[in-house]
């Protein structure tokens, strides 16, 4: 880790043998530390990007973008290049079976009401509407030309399909139809949020 490492350390020994998902606990302290990386390195672009076409803008407006931009990058890094730290890492498995892809809607997370533990149970669909919220809510935020229901939901769409179709070239998850269903439904909830917050919009 880059920027993190410390706080990872400290974690690591004072929380380790009484945090029972403590893996989720490194993936998200990894993740926050490689977009704390890709973020600054979108600002330096962005920037370059500003001074060379002389776009008129606003400190607001960056913030908010910055804002989204770092949250679609943990949304990333927590669900497709988990093991990875930069591109060059990255290993595509393009000889994998189509049949490992979950297409039943539905199946797989009924199933998970049978374990001992509903954790995983939660976090499957709950956790999945929960992370797709910001981008129903931020497409409509950031941009003047994308504020109707169908914008958030082919870009929400989009985004969930590539992630799907990336943990399936990588192996770095698992490619479900469900992720794509509460994904779009957390997608709705925030465009929905929005309005409410916005109505004026």
């Amino acid at each position: 880790m880059l920027f993190l490492g410390p706080f990872y350390n400290w974690i690591n020994s004072t929380s380790l043998s009484r945090v029972n998902h403590f893996p989720l606990v490194r993936l998200v302290v990894y993740s926050l530390d490689k977009t704390i990386l890709y973020l600054l390195i979108f600002a330096a672009l962005r920037c370059v990007w500003l001074l060379t076409t002389h776009r008129r803008t606003s400190f607001g407006h960056e913030l908010k973008l910055g804002l989204f931009m770092g949250y679609l990058i943990l949304l990333f890094m927590l669900t497709v290049f988990r093991d990875v730290y930069y591109p060059w890492q990255l290993t595509f498995h393009w000889d994998r079976p189509l049949s490992v892809i979950n297409l039943h809607p539905l199946v797989e997370t009924l199933k998970l009401r049978q374990a001992a533990s509903h954790f995983d149970l939660w976090y499957q669909s709950l956790g999945n509407v929960a992370w797709f919220m910001p981008l129903g809510f931020g497409i409509p935020w950031i941009s003047t030309h994308r504020r109707r229901l169908g914008s958030a939901i082919a870009i929400g769409l989009v985004t969930s399909l590539s992630i799907e179709t990336l943990q399936f070239m990588l192996i770095s998850g698992v490619a479900d139809i469900d992720d794509v269903i509460f994904n779009l439904i957390g997608a709705i909830l925030g465009y929905g949020f929005y309005r409410i917050l916005h109505p004026h919009r």
